[in-house]
């Protein structure tokens, strides 16, 4: 995201279609995650994210069925792009992390896949 680097403090932003790849339909945060605890543990079908940490510190794994990748989100100004048809976890939040997503869809519960079973075998199909 652009940072703005200020002596009385700096200033990022993001813009749908720009910085955000998609149109923003829907915004969430997670915050007061008790300690030890994962978010995520997730698939969608169709809803893109980005997630970017405003606050502290998590890490976002990110599996295709075949690879996993972690991500350390801890500046506010760095933005992870999870496009639909990849598993996510959300884990090790420091204390006091506030984690702003975006997403491209409004919500849905038809959209998420929450067996991890479930979700290797559209992925073995070809069905996200």
């Amino acid at each position: 995201m652009p940072k703005f680097l200020d002596a009385r403090g700096n200033l990022s932003f993001a813009e749908q279609n720009n910085h955000i790849p998609f149109e923003i339909k829907r915004t969430y945060w997670i915050y007061d995650v008790p300690g030890g605890e994962d978010r995520g543990g997730h698939a969608f079908r169709e809803n893109q994210e980005v997630v970017i940490a405003l606050s502290g510190a998590f890490d976002v794994v990110v599996d295709d069925g075949e690879r996993q990748r972690k991500f350390e989100l801890n500046r506010s100004y760095y933005g992870l792009y999870i496009p639909a048809g990849l598993w996510r976890t959300m884990e090790n939040f420091s204390t006091n992390s506030f984690a702003l997503e975006f997403g491209s869809i409004h919500y849905d519960e038809k959209d998420y896949i929450r067996e991890y079973d479930e979700f290797l075998k559209l992925k073995q199909d070809g069905k996200i």
